[in-house]
């Protein structure tokens, strides 16, 4: 390859993702970082209680565990604009781990990392956790990086699950896989974290713990179409909890079969793909930023071959259909449509496909692209 197509297949890419930023999406002006930002202001400098804030002109407040609030502290020395900026550069350099690590190692040779980039950057999960100022990349960095193997395995796992309890699902993960060593050591990570903010605000982990976990609607309203998760879809449909329940139960079972499928084909990225699609079915709650755990699953989509599948679904996960349904969710359109992105989750963990007897190798890929060597046969 020349070095002027080099330079193309960096150039378009960019130049695409750029046209597509600056015209599609709806910005979120940082709205959970306020929330954030405000929490930690009021509870330190005005002496407020964690879970009494509301973000001013709105009815929303913390919703993390005490240990999230005191991992926000230092946002407090660097102010308010120096708190965007560092969560702009965090979640930019979680998706950097994402995007080198393995499970994001796709075979496109040189140049592959930039398109994926800019490709990542599209999707409506991923810029809705940039433009919100969450935290979900840099929760997925700590799940992704410790996997569960290595001489910390377990304490990344465990520092997310004391963040934000939705991560605690891939403790569960560990155990199915038989590393009851790094599942011990997640456990053990996540409660001396959750001790730390017990420590640091006894009584807002007394509320915390026995009355606002509990608490749903903190968070919002659970038919709101933002809401991605099963419950989300259930409660769309009226349903009520204990059909929720159940549909939890089921959905359980079925990760956990599928979880020890990947683990008899020695597929641990499956594995860890497919866990996050099940946080994203089982959570209470799945705004549609959390469903950034489901993109790993469309990397593997591409590494197995299915590319064209990988590609509709991709699409979809870019073009923010769901709000179509913002205002009314009934009928049979709004069932498909305003839960679409519960339907690909479900779809994915009940249909996924067998990996490959042997997998593209992504460092032979880039090597094969590289002026002067020739792709192994």
């Amino acid at each position: 390859m020349t070095r002027s197509q080099q330079l193309l297949r960096t150039v378009v890419p960019v130049v695409g993702a750029a046209l597509f930023m600056v015209t599609v999406p709806y910005y979120r002006g940082w709205f959970d970082l306020n929330v954030y930002y405000g929490t930690v202001d009021d509870w330190i400098r005005h002496g407020g209680r964690i879970y009494d804030y509301l973000l001013p002109g709105t009815g929303y407040g913390f919703t993390y565990p005490p240990f999230a609030a005191v991992c926000m502290l230092p946002m407090l020395l660097v102010g308010h604009t120096g708190a965007v900026v560092g969560a702009v550069l965090l979640s930019a350099a979680a998706s950097v781990l994402l995007l080198r690590g393995p499970l994001y190692e796709l075979p496109l040779g040189r140049g592959g990392l930039v398109a994926t980039a800019c490709l990542f950057v599209m999707l409506e999960p991923v810029r809705d956790t940039f433009s919100l100022g969450q935290v979900n990349l840099l929760l997925m960095a700590l799940v992704y990086v410790d996997g569960g193997r290595g001489r910390f395995a377990g304490v990344g796992i465990g520092l997310a699950t004391a963040f934000k309890l939705t991560p605690g699902i891939f403790i569960g993960y560990l155990l199915l896989t038989g590393r009851r060593r790094a599942a011990a050591v997640a456990t053990g990570t996540a409660l001396a974290a959750t001790a730390i903010g017990v420590l640091a605000a006894p009584s807002a982990s007394w509320v915390f713990w026995t009355r606002a976990l509990w608490d749903t609607h903190r968070v919002g309203a659970l038919d709101y179409v933002s809401n991605q998760s099963l419950q989300g879809a259930l409660a769309r449909l009226g349903a009520g909890r204990p059909v929720w329940v159940l549909a939890v139960l089921a959905v359980l079972v079925l990760w956990a079969y599928r979880v020890r499928r990947a683990t008899e084909a020695g597929d641990d990225e499956a594995g860890m793909a497919l866990t996050g699609l099940a946080a994203c079915l089982v959570s209470p709650v799945t705004w549609v930023h959390h469903l950034v755990w489901a993109v790993p699953a469309l990397a593997l989509l591409v590494r197995y071959g299915h590319r064209a599948v990988a590609a509709a679904l991709y699409v979809v996960l870019c073009s923010s259909v769901v709000w179509l349904w913002r205002d009314d969710s009934s009928g049979v359109d709004g069932l498909l449509g305003g839960s679409t992105y519960v339907w690909i989750c479900l779809g994915l963990l009940a249909l996924w496909p067998q990996a490959p007897s042997r997998l593209p190798s992504p460092s032979c890929a880039r090597r094969a692209d590289e002026p002067g060597l020739e792709a192994a046969p």
